[in-house]
């Protein structure tokens, strides 16, 4: 499988390009409006076929690009169910799996940050959305958010797959591109290194972070596919 990360500097959202090299089938995953027009010129000009347009979950810090997407390619949206999306094409549960080709990606259903977060697994690499972040988490105090969930999501789920698959986070606010599970299990200040359930809560519970600016305008927008 081919990766490709993209990057919104507004939000800094990754967004990726997966497509099996041989069929040239791809998914897209988290786009962000403002990007649509560049995506859709390095797609066309790497010659793929967009079949999906995945959400890793229901954003709150910018608006999805997937509904405009779908209009010019005719892929199809997909999210995780307890979204209850109405403009998805697909509501998604842990275990799927989704086709490009002869190549798969698995949905693992990872809450805590919301409860429709899902992390993309390929044979080398994860794609953690805001569950799990380079040295970081995403936060767990909003929009159906849960701490003690995150923890589980994240060591029950991610933190067992081969230490050497790689980690690509659905933010990063500090230059970093990509990691591996070996490193966040080892050096992720908020769960890593043995951190136990209640540490890790704890510290959720104790951040103290603004409320996004756009999570008025995002949530409803992204239940839409980002479309009015």
């Amino acid at each position: 499988m081919k990766v490709r990360q993209l990057f919104d500097p507004e939000s800094s959202t990754y967004s990726y390009l997966l497509w099996n090299e041989k069929d040239k089938e791809a998914a897209l995953i988290d786009s962000v409006k403002e990007q649509v027009e560049k995506d859709t010129i390095l797609i066309n000009e790497l010659g793929l076929k967009l079949k999906y347009l995945l959400e890793t979950h229901i954003h709150a810090d910018h608006i999805t690009g997937a509904g405009d997407l779908r209009k010019h390619f005719d892929a199809k949206v997909l999210v995780h169910k307890n979204s209850d999306s109405k403009c998805a094409d697909q509501l998604l549960n842990n275990g799927d799996v989704i086709h490009l080709g002869s190549e798969n990606i698995k949905v693992l259903y990872t809450p805590g940050h919301t409860n429709t977060d899902i992390s993309y697994v390929i044979d080398s690499a994860v794609f953690t959305g805001d569950t799990l972040l380079i040295r970081g988490s995403g936060r767990t105090d909003f929009q159906s958010g849960n701490a003690g969930d995150a923890y589980d999501s994240i060591t029950q789920k991610l933190f067992i797959l081969s230490d050497s698959t790689l980690v690509y986070p659905g933010h990063d606010y500090n230059g970093f591109t990509v990691s591996t599970i070996g490193e966040e299990k080892q050096y992720n200040p908020r769960i890593g290194n043995g951190k136990t359930r209640k540490e890790y809560i704890e510290i959720m519970e104790n951040m103290d972070l603004p409320r996004p600016k756009m999570i008025e305008q995002a949530v409803p927008k992204n239940l839409q596919c980002g479309l009015s």
